[in-house]
């Protein structure tokens, strides 16, 4: 699987320690390279476009509280970007809402705990049935239509 890398100065740290998790997979690094101050939106606008291109299949995303990189995920068309604290709401995001970007806190959870949700959000399948019907109305409010 091509996964898109990105984070901002607070997630720096838990970003490496995903790309040693992660060597198996197919990973582009965009950024930030450093614990150096950034902008968050320098780093998550690329990674979430390479996903919405279809460069990377799904993407994870990494900032201090997750909630910056959430928003600039999110304004990405094509973008179901979810911050998930949790297993369950990483299993929950991939069979109810077929996120494609995952979203980490950098500063709140451990490495041991990110890697448990990493692994339940790459494994778990999207259910569809009335979970599509519900994203297709996503991606229609997207191309401006009602």
């Amino acid at each position: 699987m091509k996964i898109a890398l990105a984070s901002d100065h607070a997630g720096y740290e838990l970003k490496e320690a995903i790309k040693e998790f992660l060597n198996e997979h197919k990973l582009t690094d965009f950024g930030t390279h450093s614990i150096e101050s950034m902008d968050y939106p320098d780093t998550g606008f690329k990674a979430a476009e390479a996903v919405a291109r279809g460069e990377c299949e799904r993407g994870i995303l990494i900032c201090g509280s997750g909630l910056g990189m959430s928003i600039v995920a999110n304004k990405v068309k094509g973008i179901r970007a979810a911050l998930c604290n949790s297993v369950e709401l990483a299993r929950l995001s991939r069979k109810h809402n077929d996120a494609n970007i995952l979203v980490l806190q950098g500063r709140f959870i451990s490495h041991s705990l990110a890697k448990e949700i990493i692994k339940v959000w790459f494994y778990t399948e999207f259910d569809g049935g009335r979970h599509q019907r519900r994203i297709d109305k996503i991606s229609r409010y997207e191309k401006g239509e009602k």
